[in-house]
This record gives C-alpha cells, structure tokens and sequence, in this order.
C-alpha cells in the first residue's frame, strides 16, 4: 500500500523543507523524501558550516591585530580540527533543528532517492536496495546543485577538492589555489589564508567576483592583495599534475603560462543541477540548459509536478529556493501568491571585507537605458566603521535621475551582508532617493553609510 500525501516535497534544502514547513503550515499533509541529511547542502555542506569556517578564522584575524585595540593576546595559535569540528557541529544543530520542525509540523521523513513514476507516483530507492511508492496530489522537485567539474580539474578528493572536502581537510594546507572568484571561491581564499596558507586565486575572467559591479570587484582585489593573497585574473588552469607528493599547477596568463606548486587545488567553478534518475525524460518534463522549466508558480509543463531551488532558471542562492518553495506552496494550496521579483534578489558573499549587492551595477542601468544618478560612500568616512577598525569598502547606490527609482545597490566591508536588507524593502516598497535621505538613520552605525550614499547621488551629503 503506498504512503498516501497531498504533496511530497523531493528534497530537503533550504527550497525544500520551508516548502514543506509552509505547505504543512496552510493544511496539507507532506511528505519529504531525502537521501542524505535534512536541511541539503546549504545547511549541512554550505551556508551554515562555511559561516563558521568563516567566523573562526575573523577571531583568529582579531587576536592577531589585538594590538590595533590596544590589547595583547600572546602566542595566539589554533587547532584546525577543532575549527572544521565547530563547523560540522553548527551544522549538525541546525540539521537537528529542521528534524524538530518537522515532528512540529507533522511532516513525514522518506529517507531515500526519490524518483518520479508518473504524476502523482514518487519511487523511493532506499539504502539496502529495497524501494516503496509513494503518492501525492503534488509533487515539488528540489533536488539542488553540485559542484561542477572541469575536464582539466578533476576532482580526487585528495589533491584536487570542491567545497565540501574544503570544508573539511584533515589539516591546514601550506599552499592552496582556488580556481573560481565566485562567493564559494572568495569565501574559502579568505579562510584559508586568515588561517596561514599562501593563496592564489585563478579567475578566468578580467576581474574577481565576477557579477559585482566593477567598483566592488577592484575593492575586492584591492582588500586580498593586502591580506596576502595572490589574485590572477583574465587566468585559466590548463593543467594540474598531482603526480608528485603535492600539486604542478600550469596557469596559461595573458603574460605567459607559468607553473606554480602547492598542496591542494580548490576547484570553486559553479555548480551543477541534479536532474539524473529524477525520471524527467519519461514523463517529457521541459529541461533547457541544464534546469528544468518552470511557469510563474514553478509547475512544469506536466500538471501536479512542480520544480523549485537551484534546478530552475534563476539564481542558486538559499533564500531564492525558499522564496519559490513558498509561493509554490501557497498557489498549489488556492492562495494567490504573487511572483517572485527576480530583479530584486540580494546577493551575499561572506568574505573579509563582505559583499552585498541587489538590482542593476551602474554598467547594467546605464545598458538598459537609464539616466543614473550615482552615489558613493566610503567606509574611510564612517564613525563606526574607524571605531570598529574597518575601514575598507563602501557603499554605492545607483537611482533613476528621472523618477527616483532605486536601481541598484552595492556594497563591500564589514558587516554588509547585515545592511542590504534595507535596500531590499525599500526597492519593494518603491522608495525613492529622497525618502532614504530623508528617514533619520541610527549614528554611529555602517548602516549611515546607506543615507549618505543616497544624499552623495543628489549632492546632499554631509559627512564627504
């Protein structure tokens, strides 16, 4: 007799498991089918470990410039298994916590691979080879992503790794390259030489953290080259030879090929949908480019199957997947939910100096037509980011001379990933230049820089 649902949830990330928590929330009954842990790869492998990597290796930066506060911390040193350890038991807390959410909500856990039979049938393989069906009026996909690999980086595990054995090495390596300038890229180049490992960054295109705006990007490089960290750009790995005790690197540069040795090659280059065995083909669901076909309200172009997360056109970011999990949710229960803005999505990267950005860069406004009143603030002016010894970044915001339209936003340096929330409400609400300037920001905090950077755009700034 096979288990009987109103919507099973293929998948239990950050898309998957707040589709479930909300559908449960509105009435349904839920199913979950997962293969692994609860919570995916954002919370077990990405987001949530690497904020803790990442969270170390601050402090150890803090402890090592204590003078700079006028503190002595002597003999300051660490112990790398104890890093990676608090790193997996953040994540195996929060994993914890969606199985507590689920028992709340009374969803049910199919552990398994899940695989589509037909609408409304879902084939669950499990760990000893035996299978179950289970059925649903509904069905979501919300398989995810995986690194991506590179005929010319294969990975091993061993030598040349992708984020998750980064996250998790026996021990610090002496010389690591990071191949990719991406969030995941810059994130571990951070970690690992705040940790003591040389670093060099490879990026195939002119400038690292590609999709920022150019002014961010140059910041960014800036901000690494003075940590230490060797950043090639308009570069591509041709070849990595592992064949020796560690790794021969052939880096082909606009200057030349060069060779450089070390011990582990990061392999940070995107990632990869997770559509195999799904049972996509037999039912004919719509696949472009690698991700599957979605209307407004992420059904395919079967009816009842539904796709959300990193597997549909989009950006793959955590919060993106939970956005369309809900709205998905919301039309499969008769709601009617509005679509998902995809022009206002912000994004974060967690390195030392942080970066968050949503809407256009000043190159796309101006591409799409748009008069652009542009203004910037430098951290160097803000009172609590002296206070606080950061003085590196900005932020810059981009509006529409003509109405006032909030274009876009970028923004490098501490704590930014905690500011761009702002901007975000704000773009949803319609909120012009002149009403930021206008509304009475908290002193001294980074978040001023926001208002100032608005009052920079119309001449009105006071503190530059």
């Amino acid at each position: 007799m096979a288990l009987q649902y109103d919507l099973v949830v293929i998948g239990s990330g950050p898309g998957g498991y707040v589709a479930a928590i909300r559908a449960s929330q509105l009435g349904l009954k839920v199913g979950v089918v997962e293969r692994e842990s609860l919570g995916g790869i954002c919370l077990n492998w990405g987001c949530i470990p690497t904020k803790a990597l990442l969270k170390s290796a601050q402090v150890f930066e803090y402890l090592n410039h204590a003078q700079d506060y006028g503190l002595r911390a002597e003999g300051v040193s660490f112990d790398f298994q104890a890093v990676v350890g608090r790193s997996r038991g953040v994540a195996d807390g929060m994993s914890k916590g969606i199985n507590f959410l689920f028992k709340k909500n009374k969803i049910d856990v199919v552990s398994g691979t899940g695989k589509l039979l037909a609408p409304g049938q879902v084939e669950v393989t499990k760990a000893d080879g035996s299978k179950e069906t289970v059925e649903a009026k509904s069905i979501i996909l919300a398989t995810g992503a995986r690194a991506r690999q590179l005929p010319n980086l294969p990975i091993d595990g061993k030598k040349i790794i992708e984020y998750r054995k980064a996250m998790s090495l026996e021990q610090l390596p002496q010389r690591l390259v990071v191949v990719g300038s991406g969030a995941i890229g810059v994130e571990f180049a951070y970690f690992y030489r705040s940790m003591g490992s040389e670093v060099t960054i490879v990026e195939y295109l002119p400038r690292i953290v590609p999709v920022e705006d150019e002014e961010v990007s140059r910041q960014m490089e800036k901000s690494f080259k003075k940590m230490g960290i060797n950043v090639l750009t308009s570069a591509e790995v041709t070849n990595v030879d592992t064949s020796g005790e560690g790794c021969q690197v052939t880096i082909k540069t606009q200057k030349g090929e060069q060779q450089l040795a070390c011990d582990v090659v990061l392999s940070a280059v995107g990632v990869q949908t997770n559509l195999e065995n799904l049972g996509l083909e037999e039912l004919g669901i719509k696949v472009e480019k690698g991700r599957v076909i979605v209307d407004d309200f992420y059904q395919t172009n079967v009816p009842g199957i539904y796709a959300i997360g990193d597997i549909v056109p989009g950006p793959a970011l955590a919060h993106v997947a939970s956005a369309e999990g809900i709205i998905c949710v919301e039309k499969i229960a008769g709601h009617h939910p509005e679509p998902l803005n995809y022009q206002n999505i912000p994004g974060c990267t967690y390195a030392q100096p942080e970066i968050a950005s949503v809407g256009y860069t000043e190159e796309e406004a101006k591409k799409q037509g748009y008069d652009v009143l542009v203004g910037k603030f430098p951290f160097s002016a803000s009172g609590k980011a002296s206070a606080g010894g950061n003085k590196d970044g900005f932020v810059k915001v981009i509006f529409d001379k003509k109405y006032g339209e909030w274009l876009g936003a970028h923004m490098i340096g501490s704590n930014v990933t905690e500011m761009i929330a702002e901007v975000v409400v704000a773009r949803k609400l319609e909120t012009t230049g002149h009403e930021i300037i206008k509304a009475v920001h908290p002193h001294p905090t980074m978040s001023e820089a926001v208002m100032e950077a608005a009052a920079a755009a119309y001449g009105e700034v006071i503190h530059l």
